[in-house]
C-alpha cells in the first residue's frame, strides 16, 4: 500500500481532514476532493507533492466523472476510494417533512457514493483491485424522530456498500463502512454546547478505523459497516 493513490471526498472537512492527514502520514499519495476550492487550499496550503486538489460537485455525476477522470490521467489509477463527504439536517415529522431536505441528505449522502463509485471502480477493476470505504451512521439503524431524511439517506449507504461489496468481492475490490456516531468536531460541539465532547468519536478514532479498512490487514472483511461510537 505505500505509495498508492487515495482518494478522499469532503477532504476539507473535519472528518476528512482527519482521514486524509492519517493517509498522508502512511506515506500514501492522496487526491483531496471538495466542493469548495478555496477551502481546499485554505486547509492544505495548495497543492504538495503526492497531494492533489480536485474541485467539483460531487452531487453531479458528469462533473464527477470528468475532474477525477482528469486527476487519474496525470496521477494514476486509485487503490483506495473514502466515500466522506456527506452532511446532516433535521427534519421535520414525517408527513410535514418539505421536498427539499429529503433532496439535500439523498444528494449529500448518496449521490456523492454513486457518483465517485461511478468515476472510480471500473479503474479499479482494470487494475485488479481496491479499497472502498463509505460513512454510514449509527444513527441510522432505526428511524428517529425529525430525522427520517437522514436515516433513510444514510441507511442507503449502508445497504449500497453491502450490495457493492457482493459484486466486488471476487473482482479483488473490498467495500466495506464505518457508521460513527457523534463526531467530536467544531460544528458539533457549538451545536450541542452542554454535551460531554470526550464521549464522542475524535475525526482521528475514525480515521484510525478507515485506514484499517484500506490495508492489506482487512483483505478477508467485505461488506461490514462497523459501528465507531465511543462511549455515546
Amino acid at each position: 500500500m505505500a505509495d498508492s493513490l487515495v482518494v478522499i471526498t469532503g477532504a476539507a472537512g473535519a472528518l476528512g481532514r482527519g482521514v486524509a492527514q492519517a493517509f498522508i502520514n502512511a506515506g500514501h499519495r492522496v487526491v483531496l476532493v471538495d466542493r469548495d476550492a478555496a477551502a481546499l487550499r485554505a486547509v492544505y496550503s495548495g497543492e504538495k507533492a503526492g497531494q492533489y486538489l480536485v474541485a467539483v460537485d460531487l452531487t453531479s455525476r458528469e462533473a464527477t466523472q470528468k475532474a477525477l477522470g482528469d486527476c487519474f490521467a496525470q496521477h494514476g489509477v486509485p487503490a483506495v476510494l473514502c466515500n466522506i463527504a456527506g452532511g446532516f439536517a433535521m427534519g421535520d415529522a414525517v408527513h410535514e417533512a418539505g421536498e427539499e431536505v429529503w433532496q439535500q441528505m439523498l444528494e449529500m449522502n448518496v449521490n456523492t457514493v454513486l457518483n465517485t463509485s461511478y468515476a472510480v471502480v471500473p479503474g479499479m477493476l482494470a487494475s485488479g483491485g481496491g479499497k472502498v470505504i463509505n460513512v454510514a451512521a449509527a444513527g441510522a439503524v432505526s428511524g428517529k424522530p425529525a430525522m427520517a431524511p437522514y436515516c433513510v439517506s444514510k441507511s442507503a449507504v449502508a445497504r449500497i456498500t453491502e450490495s457493492m461489496a457482493l459484486e466486488l468481492r471476487d473482482k479483488g475490490i473490498n467495500v466495506n463502512a464505518v457508521a460513527p456516531s457523534i463526531i467530536d468536531t467544531p460544528s458539533n460541539r457549538a451545536g450541542m454546547p452542554d454535551a460531554d465532547p470526550a464521549l464522542w468519536v475524535s475525526p482521528e478514532q475514525l480515521a484510525n478505523v478507515i485506514l484499517f479498512l484500506a490495508s492489506e490487514q482487512a483483505s478477508a472483511v467485505h461488506g461490514a459497516v462497523i459501528p465507531v461510537v465511543g462511549r455515546s
